[in-house]
């Protein structure tokens, strides 16, 4: 596709989306939306990839929304309920000047509701595979008159174990249909998967795998695990960390850090697996609307937390792939803002940073600056052939957001 297509306007897209994406103020489309909106309109199956935060779902809804004819539907799968949440108020964004029905069909909360919504017909359904298989299993619902399927963060479906699900699914709707694969990252599982389900299909891949934005300035700072809560208040207490996503790698670890959190006097809330999906969503919009400071995560939030203005992503204990290290610090610098992204690293985790490093083609810059600076970890890190240069004692810098805030 031509690099010239700087406007909605030049896509295809019908005046009434055109209307909804000028009311939310979008003018210029992304290299994701410029690629793979006019392949979609031709009705043609895709399999696309690009960084996160890069305006993928705007890239499958636009099209989907002009393309549906009466009394069919599309299909949406997603790994997480706050990312099916998004997508379907997307859907209701851009789609908000045509007569077009949505529903959220996901797990840990009644599904009286969303029975209910099923029985008026809606056009456009996304779900988590499981909730959905639910109404299936209750022949609450048919997916006989799907004509597009959507996997959106396909790869994550597979990282959590839904292949089956999604498999049992798709036997379900009808072959005769256009389907879109969209993800920040391709594995060979999901390259094969995709040749199960994708008829000849176009790709798409604005950035390689495992590639991170050029907006987010990566920092790591050596700490032993000892001192990790200490060093994680010393940073919070700062005023240049207006609004912080700290992640850690099990849901009994993010309650500690949240607990330690708001003992030390920071407002602070966890979102995680093992609370409902009210006590999830209340917590997702408190953080949003500044009411809590921080929100502690598990990497299942990684892909379903889309919020304005998160300035800073800390990575309180480093992620095991260098996938979930990608998606992690996508949830700041979207949409054209930048972000600063923290790893505090003790020794067990320099094998982690190394990987990441060497994966993602990226070096972080070592943060000495800071009372709890572990020489003992550093020198382990020292080893690895391809080290980033040492700040030293003017490492740290405060930071403010610049661009447009994501949406």
């Amino acid at each position: 596709m031509s690099q010239q297509n700087h406007s909605f306007d030049d896509l295809g897209l019908h005046p009434r989306l055109l209307e909804a994406l000028k009311d939310d103020g979008y003018t210029e489309p992304t290299p994701i939306q410029r690629e793979a909106i006019p392949i979609l309109l031709q009705g043609k199956d895709l399999l696309a990839s690009a960084q996160t935060g890069t305006g993928k779902t705007a890239a499958f809804a636009l099209p989907t929304l002009q393309l549906l004819h009466e009394g069919a539907q599309a299909l949406v799968l997603t790994p997480t309920r706050e990312l099916a949440i998004q997508v379907q108020e997307s859907f209701e964004s851009y789609g908000k000047h045509v007569p077009l029905r949505t529903v959220v069909i996901l797990g840990g909360v009644s599904q009286h509701a969303q029975v209910q919504a099923i029985k008026k017909g809606p056009d456009v359904i996304v779900a988590t595979p499981g909730r959905l298989l639910d109404l299936m299993r209750q022949r609450v619902l048919r997916l006989d008159k799907v004509e597009i399927l959507i996997l959106d963060e396909a790869d994550r479906m597979l990282d959590m174990g839904f292949i089956e699900d999604v498999q049992k699914i798709v036997r379900k709707v009808p072959k005769d249909r256009q389907t879109m694969f969209f993800s920040a990252t391709l594995s060979n599982d999901v390259l094969s998967l995709a040749g199960s389900m994708l008829q000849d299909p176009e790709e798409v891949a604005v950035a390689p795998p495992a590639t991170i934005a050029g907006r987010i300035d990566q920092q790591v700072m050596f700490v032993s695990g000892a001192n990790k809560r200490q060093l994680l208040s010393w940073l919070l207490h700062r005023d240049d960390i207006p609004r912080a996503l700290v992640f850690t790698r099990t849901k009994r670890e993010a309650d500690r850090v949240v607990q330690h959190v708001i003992d030390d006097g920071i407002s602070a809330d966890a979102i995680h697996s093992d609370k409902n999906q009210t006590a999830r969503q209340r917590a997702l919009a408190k953080f949003a609307e500044g009411k809590v400071r921080v929100l502690v995560a598990t990497d299942i939030m990684a892909r379903g937390i889309d919020v304005d203005g998160i300035t800073h992503v800390i990575n309180y204990e480093m992620p095991t792939t260098a996938d979930n290290y990608v998606h992690r610090i996508g949830r700041t610098a979207r949409a054209g803002a930048e972000g600063i992204a923290l790893a505090l690293c003790d020794v067990a985790e320099v094998p982690l940073l190394n990987e990441i490093q060497r994966s993602t083609d990226s070096k972080l810059t070592i943060v000495e600056d800071h009372p709890f600076h572990s020489s003992a970890v550093a020198m382990m890190f020292s080893g690895h052939p391809d080290k980033p240069k040492p700040k030293g004692r003017s490492g740290w810098r405060s930071f403010r957001p610049r661009g447009r805030m994501s949406r």
